[in-house]
């Protein structure tokens, strides 16, 4: 309903707008609305504003409310891929609605198999996280895939379910590892710290060099809250620009050790030993170290007894033949084990790993966390070994990591936020 006005006589000029009449009650309901409309920014619906000749001059209209989250049955990811050998492919994504999931592929555009995900003689489904692990595939080879999801919207048992539509994604296409490939190159971010943009950026800087896969050496968040904040920080932008076809590995950095959604965090990727671990590509034998919190945070932290165990397990790992037999040794953690701060988790890194990594013979670490990008050379009786620190989260500390490895070395490149070399370290074998 539209308020009632009483224009005053031309005869009294000192007033440019009508005058309202004074309601009965003290509480004049309409200028308090439009008085916080101006204070607030806030439309209040079914007034008109009159000027002194009585002609409407527009009409406050109402905010319409913000449009609801989608409730669509969709992909709210690009499939990403994840693995450390060569046999099989761990292929991941994610949908808003709960779904029954799988993978059609085949080494044509035709397809022709299917794969699903089966845990304890169950068939994986009322998800919307999938993961589905390919497996007996040929080494070096092309294979095609797509992801298929069937919405559930009702489970009651499992002769009664509802089911909803079937979305699918494009057709991808990814290379299967050779057993006997002569070079191998992958890429290394760290730090992003919710910059997503950072991500696109960096990664356009060597969009058409080849890799292998593409590693996350850690802080690839500030602190976990939230499925929305995996997805539009990290996992969107990494399945829009490279994993839907070349795989990623992941690490933590100390900063994927806090906020109230860390725990879940590893829902969302594929680690099939735990959050440290192995693999070899070729000539080189890479041990992931999960070097934990920084400082103390929280009352839950226990890092220093997780690197601890991390500790123990390395020793195990260095009596590997695989391990010895290695051409070259490679380390990748977040923090380095020198050039750090002096603060608790950057010294217990340099006090337990440091002797370990010179005991065993490493040939090459690979660290981020202190946003200052560099390649250290070893230092005789200190760190026997190169460290190569990734760039940092601001414009101009930005850089990537880039490695290529064959039978004879491994070359080491940093490449700078606007393209060029920032330092560059050849380790040849020995």
């Amino acid at each position: 309903m539209i308020a009632e006005v009483k224009a005053r006589p031309i005869s009294e000029p000192k007033y440019n707008f009508i005058k309202m009449e004074k309601p009965k009650t003290s509480f004049n309901r309409r200028k308090f609305l439009l008085n916080a409309a101006k204070v607030t920014g806030v439309a209040v619906a079914g007034y008109v504003i009159y000027n002194g000749r009585n002609e409407a001059i527009s009409e406050v209209a109402p905010v319409p409310p913000p449009p609801p989250e989608s409730t669509a049955h969709e992909f709210l990811t690009k499939p990403y891929l994840q693995t450390t050998v060569f046999e099989t492919m761990n292929i991941r994504w994610v949908t808003r609605r709960n779904s029954y999931s799988w993978v059609e592929y085949g080494e044509t555009k035709k397809l022709g198999s299917k794969a699903e995900k089966v845990v304890d003689g169950l068939v994986e489904a009322n998800n919307r996280i999938h993961e589905i692990t390919l497996t007996n595939l040929k080494p070096g080879k092309t294979y095609y895939y797509r992801v298929c999801s069937r919405q559930i919207e009702t489970f009651e048992a499992e002769e009664d379910i509802s089911y909803g539509s079937t979305i699918y994604s494009d057709v991808y296409a990814f290379n299967t590892f050779q057993t006997q490939k002569k070079e191998w190159n992958w890429i290394i971010l760290n730090d992003v710290h919710d910059r997503p943009e950072t991500i696109h950026h960096l990664f356009n800087l060597v969009k058409n060099e080849p890799r292998d896969f593409v590693f996350l050496n850690g802080d690839m968040f500030n602190y976990e809250v939230g499925e929305k904040q995996i997805i539009n920080s990290l996992l969107k932008p990494v399945s829009e620009l490279f994993a839907a076809t070349t795989p990623l590995l992941f690490v933590r950095g100390n900063h994927e050790m806090r906020g109230s959604f860390a725990r879940e965090l590893k829902n969302y990727f594929s680690f099939p030993h735990g959050n440290y671990y192995t693999y070899q590509t070729g000539p080189v034998f890479t041990v992931v170290l999960d070097t934990g919190e920084e400082e103390v945070q929280h009352k839950f932290d226990q890092s220093d007894a997780y690197r601890q165990q991390q500790a123990q397990w390395f020793e195990a790992v260095a009596q590997t033949k695989a391990y010895q037999n290695a051409k070259f040794r490679v380390v990748k953690m977040h923090i380095p084990p020198q050039y750090s701060f002096d603060k608790k988790g950057s010294n217990h890194c340099k006090q337990l790993f440091t002797p370990l990594l010179n005991k065993y013979k490493v040939d090459l670490v690979c660290s981020g966390h202190t946003h200052v990008f560099g390649i250290h050379k070893p230092v005789a009786g200190i760190h026997n070994f190169p460290i190569v620190i990734g760039g940092g989260r601001y414009d101009g500390t930005r850089a990537l990591i880039k490695i290529k490895a064959t039978e004879e070395k491994l070359a080491v490149t940093i490449v700078k936020e606007d393209g060029s070399t920032g330092a560059e370290h050849t380790v040849f074998a020995k």
